[in-house]
């Protein structure tokens, strides 16, 4: 392995990274770190987890002039979460040296962003649209970029944002140096890197490079009307210290969110609908760990970055197969264990074959957890927390209690009712959630893709999809193609 002190880097940037406690440098950063302090142009192919904040924020902090007070660096990212991250990290690895970086993004006031802009900090980390209304504002200048970062590309481009991050490129100095990371190369982000780039050397990450063998990959096949009773088996069975749940919809994500707190659980639900304020409020209480369930969609959780996340329970597949290892990447970090567990509907096993060769990594099949094996599973849980009270604890000054009680119960009773009083028993209460119609495994012919190139309107947040196949109208509730004797008794 390659340690950050045989990489050059100057004495600031290497104490920084010292004191936030890394010596030794992931692929991605030893590959990366040398070619771009030499200036040259980098397309860097890269899941979430393997270092890419460090990799391409070393050598633009190495770049940045601290006696110069304009804007001299900018890094471009599909949401708002992932600014903040970025720009955090970048301000850690930078403060030996003293550069500031900054985050914009969408649903922060813009008077309060203008003033920090006022106080030059030498990096901006935005979201387009937002970078877009400062530079139409004149609250940002770009003609002194010494370089420019396009981090989660592919993501920006499912976004719609592309349009955007053209008009940001073309108003930056052509004699800067450009970085652009993304975890998959779709050819339209091919397209952007020849218009804006110049002879980009391409660094990729093989997929053994990026598989996690800390993270333990299960999938139940269930149908969809059993997944919220085996899910609540399973967080009771499993009892996660701090858990993610997946969600495809911000409907989904809202109705399991209110589901799983009728039940009991400590949850909250982020999606792109929230305000700023909330979604900083639940993150903040997760990592804190004052819920121990976030329940989220992929965009929403996109750059969250929490240690200690033991479980992520794909509630619902992914849309795209890329996502799968962003979502799992949540859990199994800094060299612990991570559960991932995803829930397949009958029609859904083609879907997860795809995410399987995808990731090179095949899932364990599991049993759906009965209710009489969720309670058994209780009950052992109450025991070993029962016998580790013994060993661990004083529980002289109970025993004169307990002999008394003793006297007048016999020990089985006694026990019996204690494993009762103790024991979580499962919380049966009714709930409701709307059907998720089955993904399909999409066969495409040459490059007629038209359907996925479809855009919404841009955002900083969620896109909007259709939920599957519910907009198909010649389909019923259950899946089946409408005959022609269903569609008049539609009419």
């Amino acid at each position: 392995m390659t340690t950050f002190y045989e990489l050059n880097l100057s004495h600031s940037i290497v104490r920084s990274i010292s004191e936030m406690g890394f010596e030794e440098a992931t692929p991605i950063q030893a590959q990366t770190i040398p070619i771009a302090i030499e200036g040259q142009d980098i397309i860097g192919q890269a899941q979430t987890g393997t270092g890419k904040t460090a990799a391409f924020g070393i050598p633009l902090l190495e770049k940045i002039s601290i006696e110069n007070a304009k804007l001299q660096g900018i890094v471009i990212a599909p949401t708002r979460e992932l600014a903040i991250q970025v720009a955090e990290e970048l301000n850690k690895i930078g403060h030996q040296k003293g550069v500031r970086s900054l985050p914009i993004y969408g649903g922060q006031q813009i008077d309060r962003q203008i003033r920090a802009l006022k106080k030059k900090p030498h990096i901006v980390v935005g979201t387009p649209g937002r970078l877009m209304d400062h530079m139409r504002r004149k609250t940002i200048r770009l003609d002194e970029i010494k370089m420019a970062i396009l981090d989660e590309a592919d993501e920006m481009l499912n976004m719609g944002f592309i349009e955007d991050i053209e008009t940001i490129l073309a108003d930056i100095p052509e004699e800067r140096q450009t970085l652009l990371f993304s975890a998959t190369m779709p050819k339209k982000i091919q397209a952007l890197a020849t218009k804006f780039m110049k002879n980009p050397e391409l660094i990729k990450v093989q997929a053994k490079e990026i598989t996690m063998p800390n993270i333990e990959q299960h999938y139940i096949e269930i149908p969809e009307k059993q997944k919220f009773d085996v899910l609540c088996r399973l967080l009771d069975m499993q009892l996660p210290e701090l858990a993610i749940i997946f969600g495809r919809t911000k409907r989904r994500v809202d109705e399991l969110t209110e589901a799983l707190m009728k039940r009991g659980y400590s949850a909250e639900g982020i999606h792109g609908d929230l305000n700023q304020s909330k979604r900083d409020s639940v993150i903040r209480q997760f990592r804190e760990g004052t819920i121990e369930i976030l329940v989220a969609t992929d965009v929403a959780a996109r750059g969250l970055d929490v240690s200690g996340v033991t479980h992520v329970y794909n509630f619902d597949l992914p849309q795209d197969p890329e996502s799968y290892v962003h979502r799992i990447g949540r859990t199994g970090r800094a060299g612990k264990q991570g559960l991932a567990i995803s829930f397949v509907t009958p029609r859904e096993i083609d879907h997860l074959r795809r995410i399987e060769e995808m990731s090179k990594k095949k899932m364990t099949r599991k049993q759906a957890p009965t209710l009489t094996e969720a309670i058994e599973g209780q009950q052992r849980l109450t025991i070993e927390k029962l016998l580790q009270v013994i060993e661990d604890q004083d529980i002289q000054k109970y025993k004169n209690t307990a002999v008394e009680l003793l006297d007048n119960h016999d020990s089985v009773t006694l026990l019996s009712a204690a494993l009762k009083m103790l024991t979580k028993e499962p919380d049966l209460t009714p709930v409701k959630l709307t059907g998720e119609a089955p993904l399909r495994v999409k066969r495409v012919k040459g490059n007629d893709n038209k359907r996925g190139d479809r855009r919404g309107g841009r955002r900083d947040g969620d896109r909007k999809r259709s939920g599957g196949g519910f907009r198909d109208r010649d389909r019923m509730k259950d899946g089946r193609k409408r005959s022609g004797s269903d569609k008049k008794k539609r009419k």
